[in-house]
């Protein structure tokens, strides 16, 4: 993300050096806070977009290739809470509703929707619960991931998780989050990328693009509309790992064909 940020940098220094001075204001938004949500920033990054032309989002390109990324899925986190009831394991146990086995039961009959080939996923990231080994447990939890590339797929996955019903008489279920981001669909940046692709070629550069299943604050500004082009940032590998690295000798394209997007927008 440093380097999307001297990526932007020098794309500007870039057209002042060349006398080409861009037509339109041009918007540097820097926000700290995508990783945990964009909670804070959200607000800002949307009323900024509705008055933009166009949003080019300088997060890292997709792969060593340099895709740029055209498509996203929609991002939710939602909790399932089961609250059952205690009971002695050895001396009374029937008295007992086993809040584990339902949001195992829970689990299981939600992993059933994960639709690979149509861009649905459910995992199950989180789960906790019980007190001690000898108590049937009261209290479970669950923390699952949800993703859609479609909008409607999306609101269709959002019902169903509120339509869920208990399993084992006796225990009850919140439904709790839902989706946070909504996809970044092909459509909204197709012609930002074909503008793109065109300037890489005439500097000798081949621009690819992808789809990827992670989100960034471009999801945001592609539900409104806003035509958005995704992945402009440093080619590399490894993004959140301790390998994470970037190719040095791929930043200058990477600033040039920025330069050219703010120069012919």
């Amino acid at each position: 993300m440093k380097a999307g940020l001297v990526i932007a940098l020098f794309a500007v220094d870039a057209l002042a050096a060349a006398g080409r001075k861009p037509e339109k204001r041009i918007v540097f938004l820097w926000t700290s806070d995508e990783e945990i949500g964009s909670g804070t920033s959200r607000a800002v990054i949307e009323r900024e977009a509705r008055r933009s032309d166009a949003v080019l989002v300088l997060e890292p390109a997709s792969g060593p290739a340099g895709c740029v990324k055209t498509g996203r899925k929609g991002v939710g986190e939602i909790e399932i809470v089961v609250t059952g009831r205690a009971a002695h394991a050895g001396l009374n146990p029937e008295e007992g509703v086993n809040a584990i086995e339902e949001i195992a039961l829970q689990i299981a009959r939600t992993s059933r929707w994960n639709e690979p080939r149509r861009g649905i996923t459910v995992n199950a990231g989180m789960i906790e619960g019980g007190t001690r080994i000898n108590v049937i447990p009261e209290k479970a939890r669950a923390v699952l991931d949800v993703r859609a590339e479609r909008a409607a797929d999306m609101r269709a996955l959002a019902r169903k998780f509120r339509a869920l019903r208990p399993i084992l008489r006796g225990a009850k279920l919140q439904i709790r989050g839902g989706f946070n981001r909504p996809p970044m669909e092909r459509k909204t940046g197709a012609a930002l990328y074909a503008r793109a692709r065109a300037l890489a070629r005439e500097m000798g550069v081949t621009l690819g693009e992808a789809y990827v299943g992670g989100g960034s604050d471009g999801n945001f500004t592609a539900a409104l509309g806003v035509p958005t082009l995704d992945g402009l940032g440093a080619v590399g590998e490894g993004a959140h790992s301790p390998d994470e690295n970037i190719l040095i000798r791929a930043l200058p394209n990477r600033a040039a064909i920025l330069a050219g997007l703010f120069g012919t927008i």
